[in-house]
């Protein structure tokens, strides 16, 4: 049974910084695909930012430039360098893995909060 455990959320003033940490457990394979969504409250969940087998990244718009995406040496795990932080990026953040491209797995989910 696959498991995705997120850690490192907190509360931060804006400007800010914080890194998540997201380990998959479960899998015999290396995930093609991982990446970090969020959902603030009222809103859809969106895609933050992804990262492939081969380090390939993409981020969205309102975080290109102060979020990076990592993976990490041990097989499956992704991390999340976020910089300058906004209030705007309070949500609930969740790491996502897939085998070929659309999310497979999910984590619980862990809350950032950025006060002004």
């Amino acid at each position: 049974q696959v498991q995705l455990v997120e850690s490192g959320g907190g509360l931060v003033q804006a400007g800010g910084s914080l890194r998540l940490s997201c380990a998959a457990s479960g899998s015999r394979f290396t995930f093609n695909v991982m990446g970090w969504y969020r959902q603030a409250p009222g809103k859809q969940r969106e895609l933050v930012a992804s990262i492939t087998i081969s380090s390939s990244t993409a981020y969205a718009d309102s975080v290109k430039g102060r979020f990076t995406i990592s993976r990490g040496n041990a097989k499956n795990t992704v991390y999340l360098e976020m910089n300058s932080l906004k209030p705007e990026d309070t949500a609930v953040y969740y790491c996502a893995a897939a085998h070929i491209e659309t999310p497979d797995y999910w984590g619980q989910g862990t809350q950032v909060t950025v006060s002004s």
